[in-house]
């Protein structure tokens, strides 16, 4: 099998699009605190089916449904650590199988999703970063999932939506050890992060660790994309992320969607042209617009890559 670097060697890859976008399409009730972590308990077969969606639409880097998982809010559910454990690696199992379920062994790559401490609050403070944790603590918080996932072995960590520095500081030294590499994304707005902290100062920590391989955004507006992915190179030769939402908006109060989305691929030559050898889309964004990505990314000319990915 290529290893995702040689892959990325060759060109850019497709990413999927949001998960828990297309799980609602297909039926499923995310409402709850669990959101897709309740199909991990009950429906792991839906998973599994949405990931084989997206790999048929065209990506070929699946993200598992552990984004929100986290130990607290399964605690609530009956589960021990141990138990959460296995609902993690589970996550990672699906995404495998719904690979060899397209016919992609060897074409294609399992990124464990690896959320930000405020997803598992389910009440938008992912979007702000206001925790009122220290680095220390965010550690302690991240580092069981972290060691979880990497004894599942996939075949990257997608490290997203991380809002604050404090939580790249933490998440980068949780990292050093485990043997699995990663990517970190974050979330931005306006040129800064969602917490309001330096973006290049963000993207330095996390380039400077040798076990992230590649930096850039997701889980915002399409227009942030091009302006951070400029930040992340002043600042790094490692290959640059980007997949943003559909351009709508979250209401964290009412759980809720609002506004018009607008086509990602028009922004994929420019996401390119900057850098960016990892593509896709995050919430709100399904199966038919990551075929129109990889469509557009198919479409575009070769560039050499800066740094390989490792």
């Amino acid at each position: 099998m290529a290893t995702l670097g040689e892959a990325l060697a060759a060109g850019p890859v497709v990413l999927d699009g949001g998960l828990g976008t297309l799980l609602e399409a297909r039926g499923n009730d995310l409402s709850s605190s669990l959101w897709s972590a309740q199909l991990l308990l009950d429906k792991p077969a839906e998973i599994r089916q949405a990931h084989e969606e997206f790999f048929a639409a065209g990506a070929r880097i699946a993200i598992t449904a552990s984004y929100q998982v986290s130990y607290e809010a399964l605690e609530t559910e009956g589960l021990d650590p141990r138990a959460v454990d296995l609902l993690l690696i589970r996550s990672v199992q699906l995404a495998r199988a719904a690979r060899h379920g397209a016919g992609l062994d060897g074409q294609a790559w399992v990124a464990a999703s690896v959320g930000p401490y405020g997803a598992s609050l389910a009440d938008g403070s992912e979007y702000t970063g206001d925790y009122g944790l220290t680095v220390a603590e965010l550690r302690a918080w991240h580092r069981p999932r972290l060691q979880a996932l990497a004894a599942a072995d996939p075949d990257i960590l997608a490290i997203e939506t991380i809002p604050s520095l404090a939580e790249v500081e933490a998440i980068t030294a949780e990292l050093r050890g485990l043997g699995v590499p990663a990517w970190l994304s974050v979330t931005v707005q306006g040129g800064r992060l969602r917490s309001g902290d330096d973006l290049a100062a963000a993207f330095a920590v996390a380039a400077a660790a040798p076990e992230i391989v590649a930096v850039g955004v997701n889980c915002c507006d399409a227009d942030d994309v091009a302006p951070a992915l400029a930040v992340a190179r002043s600042v790094t030769a490692k290959p640059l992320v980007a997949y943003p939402n559909s351009g709508e908006s979250w209401d964290a109060e009412h759980r809720a969607w609002s506004g018009m989305g607008e086509p990602l691929h028009s922004h994929v030559g420019e996401w390119l042209a900057a850098g960016a050898r990892l593509v896709g889309g995050c919430c709100r964004v399904g199966p038919s617009q990551i075929r129109d990505v990889a469509t557009a990314v198919a479409a575009e000319p070769a560039r050499e890559q800066t740094e390989p990915l490792r």
